[in-house]
């Protein structure tokens, strides 16, 4: 029986790959060769570097939300300040 953690994994996992298959088939152009960059990164980051799994969600989130929050922080806007 999988635990909550293994779930946890399996969704993260399969999230990851998902949104490197979507960048590597625009990058590269094709589908084959798309989902073995992305077969490779995943099992890169997964298997050998589970590290690199929380890095990578890192910045999924920081492009995500990231570009936002910046964009309010914009230090080289001389006066402006958080509104």
């Amino acid at each position: 029986m999988a635990t909550l953690e293994q779930n946890l994994w399996a969704v993260l996992n399969l999230f990851i790959f998902v949104w490197v298959y979507s960048w590597a088939k625009v990058q590269l152009g094709s589908a084959k060769l798309a989902i073995l960059f992305a077969l490779i990164v995943v099992y890169l980051s997964v298997i050998s570097f589970p590290f690199l799994t929380w890095l990578l969600a890192g910045l999924f989130l920081l492009t995500t939300f990231g570009s936002e929050i910046m964009g309010k922080m914009n230090p080289w806007e001389g006066g402006k300040q958080l509104r």
